[in-house]
């Protein structure tokens, strides 16, 4: 019976190992299948050159100067959106938040339309509408909620702020502590765009050759997920089965004893 218990303890291990992938997030629809695409040099001087545009729902900082006086070189503000603090983190209510309409209302002009413009484009946008009412003005915009999301088996996954326009995957993962001792370096998966049509991209970082055919670069709104390796999947059931087991063999340890002392009362 012993043997039997045991037996069924590893099939169902094995069985239960397959179960693994619930533990990984994004999977492609064949399992098994890993597509570590290849970026060709066109597309990858293109992320190269990646400039953010603004959309609706983004928070844009906006700061008109002009000039202190006739013939002063000097500018002053007189009008910003600018948050004080300088702190690099994701503020929810900072700067000007652009409409579903793709425009943002600001003094003097009313709604402008910025969806569609780089940052530079919208101050050339706002330097020209300004010049109806103030003389020599001076337009800086900044999209301020640039960010990416990376989650998985990280030290501190969450929403890491873009402050350079750019962000590849290294300096991702050293803003989140770098990998955690279960996850696996040649599966990480960046998904891009509209979540209901996204495009997923593989990386593997253990082998140069497989970088040097890949992009590292990050764009606004990308999600990064670090996958746990199959031995962690492994671990994991094994560490909800065996509980299971060990009440079953508390349960058929007390059976047998009670048969044991049946028989003996039947031979008395």
């Amino acid at each position: 019976m012993h043997k039997n218990i045991l037996l069924s303890l590893v099939l169902t291990l094995v069985f239960a190992g397959c179960t693994q992938n619930e533990y990984n997030l994004f999977q492609n629809d064949v399992e098994g299948k890993k597509e570590i695409k290849v970026v060709d040099e066109k597309t990858y001087k293109e992320e190269l050159s990646f400039e953010n545009i603004i959309a609706p729902n983004d928070r844009v900082d906006i700061t008109v100067y002009v000039q202190a006086g006739e013939g002063s070189q000097q500018m002053t503000s007189i009008l910003t959106t600018r948050d004080s603090n300088n702190d690099t983190t994701i503020q929810e209510n900072i700067g000007l938040l652009v409409t579903k309409k793709g425009t943002a209302r600001l003094p003097l002009l009313g709604s402008v339309h910025l969806s569609g413009l780089t940052q530079d484009e919208a101050s050339d946008l706002l330097i020209t509408e300004y010049k109806k009412y103030i003389r020599n003005p001076y337009v800086i915009v900044e999209i301020k909620n640039q960010r990416v999301i990376v989650l998985g088996e990280v030290a501190s996954p969450g929403i890491v702020p873009v402050t350079n326009g750019t962000m590849n995957v290294l300096e991702a993962l050293a803003r989140t502590g770098d990998f955690s001792a279960s996850a696996s370096r040649t599966n990480l998966k960046v998904i891009r765009g509209d979540l209901r049509n996204p495009e997923t991209r593989t990386i593997d970082l253990t082998k140069m050759s497989a970088i040097k055919l890949s992009s590292l670069y990050l764009k606004p709104n990308d999600i990064l997920y670090v996958q746990a390796t199959t031995m962690t999947g492994y671990n994991r059931t094994f560490n909800e089965v065996v509980p299971f087991f060990g009440m079953l063999g508390s349960i058929l340890g007390v059976t047998s004893n009670s048969g044991s002392i049946n028989l003996i009362n039947t031979a008395e």
